[in-house]
């Protein structure tokens, strides 16, 4: 056998070890995944709800200015690349962790498996930094300066 076939044999054999050949651990292709089935892009990729899968990998999840207000204040989607980008594993997954305002499903965060946000965190990091931050959070009664989706329940036959 000669050296380029070797080398062949050799890659060939690497491209059939799959993520499920190695195991269950973290990684960006699991990440990716989840981001997908969470729908993580609904609020964290502008335009997603109209465009859907026709933006590009490159351009989704850099946050959104547009705000949730209700009885919380304000809330903004996260630049989650920027976050990802500026943030270690450990702390990623402690903010991952915590409660914070609504709409963002923390709950489902928090019941996910460390492997789970490991493989986020990864898929996030390996998209790279991106975009801008987005506003910050507004308390209640402070004024709005953005558009926003406002989240107060509306009785039937109200005016």
């Amino acid at each position: 056998m000669t050296a380029q076939h070797y080398t062949a044999a050799l890659a060939l054999a690497l491209l059939a070890i799959t993520p499920a050949a190695i195991g269950a651990g973290p990684d960006a292709a699991r990440g990716r995944y989840l981001v997908a089935i969470s729908g993580c892009n609904d609020c964290h990729t502008p335009g997603y709800a109209q465009q859907g899968e026709r933006i590009p990998e490159a351009e989704r999840l850099t946050g959104m200015g547009v705000g949730f207000s209700g009885p919380w204040g304000v809330s903004y989607p996260a630049n989650l690349r920027l976050g990802a980008s500026q943030l270690g594993e450990g702390d990623w997954m402690a903010m991952a962790r915590r409660n914070g305002l609504p709409p963002m499903p923390w709950t489902a965060m928090q019941a996910m498996s460390d492997d789970d946000l490991r493989s986020i965190y990864r898929y996030l990091r390996g998209l790279g930094a991106a975009g801008q931050p987005v506003p910050a959070a507004l308390a209640p009664g402070q004024a709005i300066n953005t558009p926003h989706f406002v989240f107060v329940p509306q009785m039937p036959g109200a005016k």
